[in-house]
């Protein structure tokens, strides 16, 4: 590594956690001016690493040294006042605040008497416009979706007018046109001299603003390299050892019958119910049959999934489930119809944080362990440690805490406390959402053997690439309605174009 060009520099780190080695001596620096993309499978110790240098965690051996010198940052203060901004993986905004006060959020602008709301805004409202967001400065962030949560997430980093930047995961909610308009950003931070560090599982995408790459695995830095050095094969053979795909539509079985009739859906925006989010749109999904939803952010892919769990408000038209018309059922009941539903945001709608990895998968499915209003512990400590091993969630147990699984085993939780219910149909918005090219085979082989035992899944995406992955059916939304349906032999450019993105050769 030339050090000439070094604004930060981690040396021989190493963290450890009880007997568990997360960090093994990494060497990591962070050039002047410049991106340095950080690879590696979830539980590679890339998240961890990013918190030693933000302040978050300290090291348990090791040193950190900016502008030459050795320094220590006990908190994220002490980070930021040298300059140091992180985007997190996981969004950690305040829902029940405004956008304004979540980008101001412990670093209020004040004035005489208090703060300046009038200033606070002004310049949220730049920020916003900067990344294209229509959204006010006083919305609540909790009513925003999570692709738009995303963009305040980046807007409150950016705030801060770092010198180093460092963004964890930060398109994993962004439609194709937002991530260009960070990509200019981030072209225009790199050019007042601004260092960033990225972390991406997009690793295509990551590659058009990486100058500098370096893989983690299991702790450990496996290479580094330079940006005419560096392409996906050598990425993905750092990172996992092999070439890794994400697997074929599964075949040797027969679809069934019609397991989810959507006729005529209509869902309509809260915010303003003069305009359908979903206009109209009629969908059939048989037994063991995979449909992939595509589209853009705002194309109505998570209204149509909500719609069907019983999330959203359905303003006409009619879900059919196994040829029984659904009513106002709530959710609870619809879970034990057969419907099952894995969330877009996991962190808020999937897991609980405060409870154990065996809690989590059998929260759904509790009331069979209920005896005359008593829970068999042993019932369900046996069917969590079954699910454990289904979905091969990598915990040494039941009692794990969820929060300290990696994304890409947190999202298998969320998928085995769905099947654990015996659905007849999985509705799964954005599976691969955060987590690595590993646990996206492991996700998407999960699916194709429970497609090939009978199950209906239908799940949504914005990538473009995991359209061809298990879908026997491609159907593309556009502002409400489907707009093309394809094979998985379909072109790519023609999945995109129905979707209304610009295909550039």
């Amino acid at each position: 590594m030339n050090t000439d060009d070094v604004v930060l520099h981690a040396r021989d780190i190493v963290k450890t956690y009880g007997g568990t080695r997360a960090l093994k001596g990494v060497d990591f620096g962070v050039h002047r001016g410049q991106v340095t993309t950080l690879f590696g499978e979830n539980g590679a110790g890339k998240s961890t690493l990013m918190k030693i240098l933000s302040g978050v965690e300290q090291p348990t051996s090791g040193s950190i040294i900016l502008d030459g010198q050795p320094v220590t940052f006990a908190t994220t203060n002490d980070a930021r006042d040298h300059g140091i901004a992180i985007i997190h993986q996981e969004l950690s905004l305040a829902p029940n605040l405004s956008v304004r006060d979540n980008i101001f959020l412990g670093r209020e602008i004040t004035r005489a008497g208090g703060v300046d709301y009038a200033e606070e805004t002004r310049q949220a409202a730049a920020l916003l416009a900067d990344l294209r967001l229509d959204v006010s400065p006083a919305a609540m962030v909790g009513d925003l979706r999570v692709g738009q949560q995303q963009i305040v997430e980046i807007a409150r980093a950016l705030s801060i007018d770092a010198r180093i930047l460092i963004m964890d995961e930060p398109t994993s909610a962004l439609a194709a046109k937002e991530v260009e308009i960070l990509f200019g950003i981030i072209e225009e931070h790199t050019a007042r001299g601004v260092s960033l560090v990225y972390i991406s599982h997009h690793l295509e995408e990551a590659l058009q603003v990486t100058d500098h790459a370096v893989v983690l695995r299991d702790g450990t830095m496996t290479a580094r390299g330079d940006r005419e050095e560096i392409d996906l094969a050598w990425i993905v053979q750092h990172m996992v050892g092999e070439h890794f795909d994400l697997g074929s539509p599964p075949e040797g079985h027969a679809f069934g019958d019609p397991v989810l009739e959507i006729q005529d859906l209509t869902v309509r925006d809260p915010e303003n119910p003069e305009r359908a989010v979903v206009d109209e749109l009629s969908l059939t999904v048989r037994e063991g049959e995979i449909v992939c939803l595509y589209g853009l952010m705002g194309a109505g892919r998570t209204e149509v999934l909500e719609a069907v769990a019983g999330r959203g408000r359905i303003a006409g038209g009619r879900i059919l489930y196994r040829g029984q018309q659904l009513g106002p059922e709530s959710i609870g009941e619809r879970i034990a119809m057969g419907i099952g539903l894995v969330p877009e945001d996991r962190q808020r709608d999937g897991l609980v944080q405060t409870m154990s990895v065996g809690q989590n998968l059998t929260l759904s499915s509790i009331r069979q362990f209920l005896t005359r209003g008593f829970l068999s512990r042993r019932k369900e400590t046996a069917l969590a440690d079954g699910l454990i091993r289904d979905v091969t969630v990598k915990a040494p147990g039941p009692q794990t805490p969820i929060g300290s699984l990696s994304g890409g085993n947190q999202q298998k939780v969320v998928i085995g406390k769905a099947l654990a219910t015996g659905p007849g149909v999985m509705l799964l918005d954005e599976p691969s959402r955060g987590i690595d090219i590993g646990a996206k085979a492991e996700v998407f082989g999960l699916l194709a053997d429970r497609a090939r035992e009978g199950l209906g899944v239908v799940y949504s995406t914005s990538e473009v690439e995991e359209c061809f992955s298990i879908a026997h059916r491609i159907v593309v939304l556009r502002r409400g309605r489907i707009s093309a349906e394809f094979g998985p032999d379909a072109a790519k450019s023609d999945v995109m174009a129905a979707s209304g993105e610009v295909v550039t050769s």
